[in-house]
């Protein structure tokens, strides 16, 4: 009897709690005179930098980063249709990371009362060595999978002996029997093997950390015997 190929699909995923957050703040001011929008900015641009490097020197947050300031102006127009005088704008953006979640509480709680302060959104994040431990452990699951849906097919058609024969991350399998049905590259990308970004996100600040997910999907062909 000729081999039969069995062609599968082995999916893991796994939920870890967050290990980095990163904050991110954008300090604004804005007014009729460019000179003072910029020096008013300043002003409440400087606290939060003092502040910053001292919590980094005493060690309460990891690192922090800011951009430089943006200057920018527009003509607003009235109720009835006039072009009124130039309003000017300047903010810098501020990404502050922390790995003790209650200091980041405190910090937000503080930071946000500031004037011209303007606290956005948190990422959850895990440090690089767990995550990469993490995707190992999450593809070594997803590999057993494919095994094992590719082993009880096999005991399905009576056969015992399964060999594998092609493995690769989701979509990137090669299509022998139908090439043009191939999936294009966009959704390729889409079914990328890992992907762990944190969910949700957006202009409030939420201070409950977000589990991470973690997925890993691989496609495997196998001759059973």
């Amino acid at each position: 009897m000729s081999d039969v190929v069995i062609t599968v699909r082995g999916e893991h995923e796994t939920r870890i709690a967050p290990e980095r957050a990163i904050a991110h703040l954008t300090i604004r001011s804005e007014g009729t005179e460019r000179g003072a929008v910029v020096e008013r900015m300043a002003a409440f641009t400087e606290p939060v930098r003092d502040d910053l490097a001292a919590r980094k020197s005493a060690g309460t947050i990891i690192e922090w980063t800011s951009q430089r300031v943006s200057v920018w102006s527009e003509r607003p127009w009235n109720p009835e249709g006039r072009r009124l005088a130039p309003v000017h704008h300047a903010s810098v953006d501020f990404s502050v990371t922390f790995a003790d979640f209650a200091v980041l509480s405190w910090w937000a709680g503080e930071v946000a009362e500031r004037e011209g302060v303007q606290l956005g959104w948190i990422e959850w994040k895990l440090t690089p060595e767990t995550r990469a431990r993490v995707e190992r452990d999450v593809a070594t699951q997803a590999v057993s999978v494919a095994v094992a849906r590719a082993t009880a097919y096999a005991g399905a058609l009576g056969l015992a002996d399964v060999t594998a024969l092609e493995l690769a991350d989701l979509g990137l399998l090669a299509r022998q029997d139908r090439p043009e049905m191939a999936p294009p590259g966009r959704m390729l990308m889409a079914k990328a093997s890992f992907a762990g970004d944190a969910a949700g996100g957006g202009p409030a600040v939420q201070l409950q950390p977000e589990d991470i997910v973690i997925s890993a999907a691989v496609e495997a062909r196998f001759a059973a015997r």
